[in-house]
């Protein structure tokens, strides 16, 4: 099991978020179960109100989406909701999205690697 634990804000001019995206769906199609928690600023790719800007050429949203959809393991801090993002007490895009820091301590305990981007 690999956790990625994600902190930037989606669209903040770099490739931080969409690299840290395209490696968590390049070792879930190679077999890995793969977690991704999102921290701080990134609560926003859990957002649906997140929209691409016009200048980016990926919908990291969408990306992340996807991810869940094929059964990547997605969950975003509770308490960054209203803390953190631009979006701040917006819902995440499924109620199942929030999350703890006890499960990203039971993640962090049971993966073989944890990267943080």
């Amino acid at each position: 099991m690999i956790t990625l634990i994600l902190n930037h804000e989606p669209y903040d001019g770099s490739d931080i978020t969409y690299n840290a995206l395209r490696l968590a769906k390049s070792l879930h199609k190679n077999g890995e179960a793969v977690n991704i928690f999102l921290m701080n600023d990134a609560v926003d790719l859990a957002r649906g109100i997140c929209v691409k800007p016009e200048i980016y050429d990926f919908d990291l949203h969408d990306t992340i989406k996807k991810l869940y959809e094929r059964g990547v393991s997605v969950r975003a801090c509770g308490t960054c909701n209203a803390r953190c993002g631009i979006y701040k007490n917006t819902p995440y895009f499924s109620e199942e999205i929030s999350s703890t820091m006890d499960q990203l301590s039971e993640w962090v305990i049971q993966s073989d690697k944890v990267l943080t981007f």
